[in-house]
């Protein structure tokens, strides 16, 4: 690991101490490397320099608004191969919250994401993409089946994928 010295005006050193106290941080150091991985992570992302993600979409809907509930569905099911999962709350007598859990290509999770919020009568839409590596691992190898690092898997001529959160 590599030190670097940074300087700061008192005001922001200021700010930036309450920052870490308010967010349970114990040390400078691991609130500049999350910022920094935070950073880093949105910069991938808009640059496209992230291929494959994970997100989490939250939206706010009125469920009465005409044939919303169907447009929304018909979205989910069009885009069936992101979708991992989907929890429904009903808040009040109009409007519900859904928030789905989603993998895939970048760019593709983006557009549904946008096409979602941009539908007539989603009132409040937020979407979170964590950009991630995929790895397709084989299928049979030996006897014992797959050995990779810290579990086997069972004997199978079908691959699997593993999905690392990118560093």
């Amino acid at each position: 690991m590599e030190r670097i010295t940074v300087s700061l005006d008192d005001d922001l050193l200021n700010q930036f101490d309450g920052f870490i106290r308010r967010k349970g941080y114990t040390n400078r150091s691991e609130a500049v490397r999350d910022i920094l991985r935070d950073l880093l992570q949105e910069d991938r992302l808009s640059t496209d320099e992230a291929p494959h993600c994970v997100a989490s979409m939250s939206y706010v809907y009125n469920h009465h608004e005409r044939e919303l509930s169907r447009r929304l569905a018909n979205i989910q099911h069009a885009h069936h191969d992101l979708f991992r999962a989907t929890v429904h709350v009903h808040l009040d007598h109009e409007n519900c919250l859904e928030v789905s859990l989603l993998e895939g290509p970048t760019r593709v999770v983006r557009d549904v994401a946008d096409a979602i919020a941009a539908e007539t009568g989603v009132r409040h839409s937020q979407v979170k993409l964590i950009p991630v590596e995929v790895t397709v691992m084989a299928g049979i190898h030996g006897a014992g089946g797959l050995r990779h690092g810290h579990h086997d898997h069972p004997v199978t001529d079908r691959p699997h994928v593993h999905t690392k959160p990118s560093s």
